[in-house]
């Protein structure tokens, strides 16, 4: 149970109803940046299309590794796919610098989009918590991330911290699959089945409901597993990263 001090008003949260209001908001929000068009941009000045900018940019911070690792650290992707743009991507740019430009794509658009919110400062304490909570072992994406520099302004430091958050679920969620027996191609065909192509998957992917059963367990483990670091927040810092990612949100998706 979230900790509250004597003066705090906010109703207490249990962790998992914090997951439940923030963390298909703060996917997006994390995510925002990926193929926005300063992104592609700023991708295309360096010589790198929208897909191979998304795979060295969200995946080199692992640094110059094999293919291999990205898919695991990914998930999801046919291992083909990822081999052919990651290897071709890392021989016009190297990872870590992709990764130091993406994430710049991501401050800006914080910058643009956030400036101006309330509650940026109490969501930056809440999530910091939460990120500083996680001892990161067998979440080598969330550490790579967690390990690069958050910026000193607020907007931009939201949207940094978000993109942690939602690499930090993320990652969960991988471990959690492998935990129940479900392969990530399976998961892929339950989650997104109309984007199997675009996944590099050449025919519909097959699943039973014994899947079906596995991928309800995974997300339950998922959230097993967060609780703890969730636990750390009290019931203020639960309620100002509910309240700012509910703000954030509607910024980036507002038309």
């Amino acid at each position: 149970m979230f900790s509250e001090g004597p003066l705090c008003k906010h109703a207490v949260m249990d962790p998992r109803e914090v997951m439940q209001a923030t963390a298909g908001k703060l996917g997006d929000i994390g995510a925002a940046f990926y193929f926005a068009p300063d992104t592609l941009q700023r991708g295309k000045d360096a010589g790198l299309d929208g897909f191979r900018f998304y795979f060295l940019g969200r995946g080199g911070v692992l640094g110059d590794v094999e293919a291999g690792v990205v898919r695991a650290a990914f998930g999801y992707f046919e291992p083909g796919l990822v081999e052919k743009i990651w290897n071709s991507a890392k021989e016009v740019m190297a990872p870590r610098d992709a990764a130091r430009l993406y994430i710049a794509c991501a401050h800006d658009l914080g910058r643009a989009a956030f400036a101006g919110i309330d509650g940026l400062d109490g969501f930056l304490d809440a999530a910091s918590t939460v990120i500083g909570a996680v001892e990161g072992a067998s979440l080598p994406l969330f550490e790579a991330v967690r390990c690069e520099p958050v910026p000193a302004d607020a907007a931009a430091a939201a949207m940094h911290q978000a993109m942690v958050l939602r690499e930090l679920r993320g990652s969960v969620h991988l471990l959690a699959l492998t935990a129940c027996g479900l392969e990530t191609r399976h998961a892929h065909g339950i989650k997104r089945p109309e984007a199997v192509k675009m996944f590099g998957y050449e025919a519909e992917i097959e699943v039973t409901e014994g899947d079906r059963a596995k991928w309800l367990r995974a997300e339950e483990l998922t959230d097993e597993i967060l609780t703890p670091a969730y636990d750390h927040l009290s019931a203020g810092q639960a309620a100002a990263l509910v309240a700012a990612t509910d703000a954030m949100h509607a910024a980036i998706t507002a038309e």
